[in-house]
């Protein structure tokens, strides 16, 4: 065989590995998560029975978290049917923050004596924001703020307002 031939043969043949190399590469590197979006800011907060609650012990699951205050009429009035929902046996968990000493909610211990005294709670996981760092990374700016993280991790919505438990399960129909 001439020299030509086999320079031809061996560039088309390093041409084709390069090529399922690169397709390699690529491919992975244009995998989508799940979910559009950004990844959820990662918290580690307190609930009032002292438990400590970290974001990423909740990978692969999807999660609701409702942020509110205490002094939030439209929060409160939600409040049954936020236990209602917290108590049943849905493929997302549900989870509430508060910021005590923050945007003019109570300090931690008089939040804890005040929640203990509400009615048609008791399915309700408050985790404490102490200062409000975490409201911050997840910009709320009105109560109640509801926010829906996919399984992946994904911070896929968040809307001020009430929502009732049906849109709540509505919003989880399109999140993976």
């Amino acid at each position: 065989m001439n020299v030509p031939i086999k320079i031809f043969f061996t560039a088309v043949l390093a041409f084709v590995l390069a090529s399922c190399s690169s397709n390699q590469a690529t491919s992975t590197a244009t995998a989508q998560p799940m979910n559009a979006g950004k990844q959820a800011p990662v918290f580690d907060l307190v609930d009032l029975e002292g438990n400590q609650h970290d974001l990423t012990e909740y990978a692969g699951k999807k999660v609701y978290v409702k942020f509110w205050a205490s002094w939030c009429s439209i929060c409160l009035a939600g409040m049954e049917e936020l236990n209602t929902l917290a108590g049943e046996d849905t493929d997302f968990e549900v989870l509430t923050i508060v910021s005590p000493s923050s945007n003019a909610e109570k300090d931690s211990e008089s939040f804890a004596k005040w929640f203990g005294g509400v009615e048609n709670a008791s399915n309700i996981t408050v985790l404490l924001d102490e200062g409000g760092a975490v409201f911050e990374e997840y910009g709320v700016l009105a109560y109640p703020t509801s926010v829906y993280i996919g399984s992946d991790g994904v911070l896929v919505k968040s809307s001020p307002g009430h929502f009732s438990n049906a849109q709540i399960y509505e919003s989880f129909e399109s999140i993976q």
